[in-house]
């Protein structure tokens, strides 16, 4: 199976599990920063990993679904278009599969025997550039998102249930960046990718949003 089947679910699970380690993280430096009492760091994560988790699947719903209502209206378009003049619609496959480097004579027997079995899927894939792997699914990239993004946070989380106070603020910062390259090692792998890029990606932008947030609450001194 090739790799490229694995992308829909592939890039809302890597997005989620690295917000939530960096927005929680964030989060509870920035809290901790502040020379807050652990509970309330910990009510204040917790807090974030529901808010954040609800957001994720939110905003991956909508936009997933954004980009089905667009495949979907293409996809009414072209069949319209498939009954109203079959014909031109061939003619524009053969044209396709020329570009591709196909000779004219086999490139319309491919249009003509494809446009047979099934027109619509054929200009789909071909012209329209939707397939059974690319296909946007709504509620799998949710789910993902939002599943993903619980584990992620609970990392953070996690440290800051086991860590004494005084180490609070490094245990959690040296931890979730080892989360952090965990996960871009394991996002890479998954997606078949080098790995040493992704994971220094994922790990330098992380660790530049937890220390911007601990240096606003260090700064001010206050929950942020």
């Amino acid at each position: 199976m090739h790799l490229v089947s694995r992308i829909g679910w592939l890039r809302a699970a890597v997005l989620g599990a690295n917000d939530g380690i960096v927005s929680t993280a964030s989060l509870i430096l920035g809290v901790a920063a502040a020379s807050v009492a652990t509970g309330q760091v910990l009510v204040t994560g917790i807090a974030g990993l529901v808010a954040g988790a609800m957001s994720m699947a939110a905003g991956e719903y909508v936009s997933v679904s954004s980009q089905a209502d667009t495949e979907q209206a293409d996809l009414a378009r072209e069949r319209a278009e498939l009954a109203a003049q079959p014909a031109l619609e061939r003619e524009e496959l053969a044209r396709i599969y020329r570009a591709r480097g196909l000779d004219e004579r086999l490139a319309h027997e491919v249009a003509a025997q494809l446009m047979a079995r099934d027109a619509l899927a054929a200009h789909a894939r071909d012209e329209l550039g939707i397939s059974e792997v690319t296909t946007a699914r709504p509620i799998q990239a949710a789910l993902a998102s939002a599943a993903s993004f619980s584990v992620g946070a609970a990392l953070p989380l996690l440290m800051v249930a086991v860590l004494p106070r005084p180490w609070l603020v490094a245990g959690v910062a040296l931890a979730s960046l080892g989360f952090l390259a965990l996960l871009g090692t394991i996002g890479a792998r998954a997606g078949g990718a080098a790995v040493l890029r992704p994971t220094l990606r994922v790990t330098f932008w992380g660790a530049f949003a937890m220390a911007v947030t601990a240096g606003v609450g260090t700064l001010f001194g206050a929950a942020v």
